[in-house]
């Protein structure tokens, strides 16, 4: 399981990077999920989403999930990719399976360093 160190991570197993805005499922997430087969952007580019607000939906073989956003600001990109190809989000989360970019101009409080995750995350296993 990966945790990169220059990201930010929420209870409900979303990342964000605060330098390019850009938000995705943790490898967490995906794991718990299984097989991504859908993902449904909930937002287009230059809607306004706030702290919290749903950003996507994902389906999986297991379960279908909503994505809410660690982060607020303007949509400045979405990535349209994953309607073909879900499973983006299952081989790379980090990388090229990330779901909207925004222009942040706020954060949750209740953001988690690698560290305070990967804790968490070891303690609901």
């Amino acid at each position: 399981m990966k945790f990169p160190s220059n990201l930010k991570y929420t209870k409900s197993d979303e990342w964000v990077d605060l330098e390019s805005g850009k938000i995705g499922l943790t490898d967490y997430a995906q794991d718990q999920l299984s097989d991504i087969v859908f993902v449904e952007a909930l937002v287009e580019v230059d809607d306004d989403v706030e702290v919290g607000g749903e950003i996507s939906s994902v389906e999986s073989v297991k379960a279908s999930a909503e994505v809410y956003a660690p982060a607020g600001g303007k949509i400045v990109a979405v990535n349209e990719g994953l309607a073909d190809t879900p499973e983006v989000i299952n081989s790379d989360p980090f990388g090229a399976g990330w779901l909207v970019q925004v222009e942040v101009s706020s954060q949750s409080d209740e953001l988690m360093d690698a560290a305070a995750y990967e804790k968490y995350c070891a303690e609901r296993d």
